[in-house]
């Protein structure tokens, strides 16, 4: 070979080697698979906000160096299933379960593909996880400890209506977590003189009947609980007010829409935690290895303008210790 073929040769493989590095070094995104619980993203935005600026904080930006694959079951269980399935399908690299509902069917999806439970109160009990220490398998996360708060929950209401001795548990029954708090309910009510009654929700069209319902037969006050009540908050506010039932959840994002008090975990950071398991994870980490991490703080917030449309006094010793008043 003559010299100048041989350095054309080498200069037209040189040329490649930059090119066939870059294409080898040139991975896919990563992508992440989020099941929610609501029927859409306009449901979901007070969490798809702090969803999106966590992973932002973290370096990741959708469509530039991660992908994310929003689905929406409308918190109907056939859903859950449909979802979490295609999800599976797809080899995402990570699937965030918003609910325990998703976890369950996502793991029934997946056994290989990692989960992480953004908020469940017993992820052990669901079978989930071997334990919160030490999760096991393809499923970690987060443990709420909303059916423990129960009877602060119990008491913090009747700070506000001392004469409360009928309260109602306003559910779907569908809920996964709904019987421990119908249980939790029914103990801590006992123990401090005050009787509860179910009245269960399966469509939002029930929701105002159920609470001209609760009014008209005399209750003093009203626990709503679950996902489910969470996504129809505009229609559970509206008709909690609508009916002058003083209401109480475990989730405070629910409580501007016309609640009267919310007591429980902080579910936006719940969130901002999970983006942090998934970095982790996508940077190499097993999810049986990171443990269930529990609440590190519970937020008490309290709407003013609600309980001076009841005609309700908020002690001024409630107001002091709460995390957020509404005015």
């Amino acid at each position: 070979m003559r010299r100048r073929e041989f350095m054309t040769l080498l200069g037209g493989t040189a040329a490649a080697w930059p090119l066939s590095s870059r294409a080898q070094r040139r991975k896919p995104n990563p992508r992440v698979g989020i099941l929610w619980h609501a029927a859409n993203a306009k449901q979901e935005e007070e969490y798809l906000v702090v969803l999106t600026k966590a992973f932002h904080e973290l370096g990741y930006v959708e469509g530039k160096n991660i992908e994310i694959d929003h689905r929406f079951p409308a918190e109907q269980p056939e859903r859950f299933r449909a979802l979490a399935q295609e999800l599976a399908e797809s080899k995402v690299d990570v699937i965030v379960a918003v609910t325990g509902l998703g976890a369950m069917e996502a793991k029934r999806a997946t056994n290989t593909i990692p989960i992480v439970l953004v908020a469940d109160p017993d992820p052990v009990g669901k079978g989930l996880v071997e334990s919160l220490a030490r999760p096991g398998g393809n499923v970690t996360g987060f443990s709420l400890m909303t059916v423990d708060l129960t009877s602060k929950r119990l008491e913090l209401l009747k700070e506000i209506v001392p004469k409360l001795a009928r309260l109602a548990l306003v559910l779907d029954p569908r809920e996964p977590s709904s019987k421990p708090t119908i249980i939790a309910n029914e103990r801590a009510g006992k123990a401090a003189g005050c009787s509860t009654q179910i009245f269960e929700v399966t469509r939002a069209d029930e929701i105002d009947s159920t609470f001209s319902a609760i009014a008209r037969e005399g209750f003093d006050g009203a626990l709503v609980f679950g996902a489910p009540m969470y996504n129809e908050r505009v229609q559970v506010g509206a008709s909690a007010m609508a009916h002058k039932v003083p209401t109480i959840t475990a989730n405070a994002e629910e409580v501007p829409y016309g609640l009267l008090l919310s007591y429980g975990p902080d579910f936006p950071d719940y969130f901002r935690r999970a983006v942090g398991y998934v970095d982790r994870i996508l940077k190499g980490a097993k999810p049986g290895d990171l443990p269930i991490e529990q609440p590190t703080r519970f937020k008490l917030v309290v709407n003013l303008k609600t309980a001076k449309a009841l005609g309700l006094t908020v002690p001024p010793s409630l107001l002091a210790t709460a995390d957020e008043v509404i005015e």
